[in-house]
């Protein structure tokens, strides 16, 4: 009888967690901001699948004239854009006072490219064609950043 008193409290902890788990990652909105839908679809495709929700939008205009802007969790942002480019986009972030984690995807693969994006705050960079274990990364990582 002992056992399962102890046992049942354990499970509905273990129960709290996972619910609380699930209930996290519904509440984390990653917006995407990306010219090119295809690659702004699948972008969205992989992070819809870690169970986030996701908003793509084709302009960063688009995105900085969103209700969307102030409840996302994590941008996503295409370096390359007419308009604002991504690093422009997240300096206007940063103006307006909002410290949204960015992570910038880019199809130039050079190290200088790189390396501009994360001087400039990003905390993630990840190379066109888009590699879906290196954006996990790069999420998970902008995820806990916000958190601390």
């Amino acid at each position: 009888m002992r056992k399962l008193a102890i046992a049942q409290p354990l499970a509905w902890a273990d129960a709290c967690k996972i619910m609380t788990r699930e209930r996290t990652n519904e509440d984390i909105l990653v917006s995407i901001v990306d010219d090119d839908e295809v690659v702004g679809e699948t972008i969205g495709a992989i992070v819809e699948s870690l169970g986030h929700k996701t908003v793509v939008f084709n302009s960063a205009g688009h995105f900085l004239q969103s209700e969307v802007m102030t409840k996302t969790s994590c941008l996503i942002t295409d370096l390359q854009m007419p308009g604002l480019d991504g690093l422009e986009l997240q300096k206007e972030l940063r103006s307006r006072g909002y410290r949204t984690p960015v992570v910038v995807v880019s199809g130039y693969s050079e190290e200088e490219v790189r390396a501009r994006a994360l001087s400039a705050g990003a905390v993630g960079f990840v190379r066109k064609p888009i590699d879906a274990e290196a954006l996990i990364e790069c999420l998970k990582t902008a995820i806990k950043s916000r958190a601390s």
